[in-house]
């Protein structure tokens, strides 16, 4: 198992006038295709914004939900002989399909113009009514056992390359121990940005990953990559583990 380790910032900690993202409600935030011939309606499980300090620009890349390859529409059938899972992300000019056979194959990973997945997208994002910063361990575990819907954003930067990211997530999975007053989340997957070097399209930062945290001022992420099992089979698995520093926010969601 790899492990690699960027320190983004040593101070653990943003100036103040570091970029804001208002949360989504994830219950009710959706794409939908324009294409004739499916107007197919995804589920919005994670937004990316990336913000290049150089341009002055940011982009958004929705991560939706994953489904199996299928005949659609057909009289019988439905799922294709040769299976896969099927997850798409779409940003304002390029996107990404990744198709997960049970080995690895070249057409896993794929960046399309995002005006050629389904005809384009029509964008059902439904911002958070009455988020709440949830500022302290507590206040987490009271949230969580009261039952509330809680989205994370984890942000982290990179000085050389300009590049400032927000990583922002519904909470699927959160652990609570009262006694020690200690949370921890995990949870994806997410669509995780290299901000390392620079690019010529950001799409071509972004895999998928998934996440945890149980402070405010790092976070751990394990990337899906090429992996060897066993045998001489290789996979793609969760299996390149990354640690950023930056600054973890938590929010409870009312409706």
């Amino acid at each position: 198992m790899q492990r690699r380790k960027f320190i983004l910032n040593a101070a653990g900690s943003f100036a103040s006038a570091e970029p804001q993202m208002p949360p989504l409600d994830y219950g009710l935030s959706f794409l939908s295709g324009v294409a004739a011939w499916n107007r197919v309606r995804f589920w919005v499980e994670s937004r990316t914004r990336i913000f290049d300090a150089r341009s002055g620009r940011h982009e958004d890349y929705l991560q939706c939900a994953s489904c199996k390859s299928e005949d659609t529409f057909a009289a019988a059938n439905l799922f294709l002989a040769d299976n896969y899972d099927f997850l798409p992300i779409f940003g304002p000019e390029f996107g990404l399909i990744f198709r997960r056979k049970a080995s690895a194959t070249p057409g896993y990973r794929e960046v399309r113009a995002s005006n050629k997945m389904w005809d384009g997208q029509t964008l059902r994002l439904a911002p958070a009514r009455r988020p709440r910063l949830l500022d302290s361990a507590a206040a987490i575990r009271k949230a969580t056992h009261d039952g509330l819907p809680l989205v994370a954003q984890t942000a982290f930067t990179n000085g050389a390359t300009g590049y400032h990211a927000i990583v922002e997530y519904p909470v699927k999975t959160m652990n609570i121990h009262d006694e020690k007053d200690q949370y921890q989340v995990d949870t994806g997957p997410v669509a995780f940005p290299d901000l390392s070097r620079r690019w010529d399209r950001l799409a071509d930062s972004i895999s998928l990953a998934f996440v945890a945290f149980n402070a405010p001022s790092f976070a751990d992420f394990i990337r899906e990559t090429e992996t060897a099992t066993s045998g001489s089979t290789r996979v793609e698995h969760y299996s390149d583990r990354v640690t950023v520093s930056g600054t973890n926010r938590l929010f409870a969601i009312r409706r």
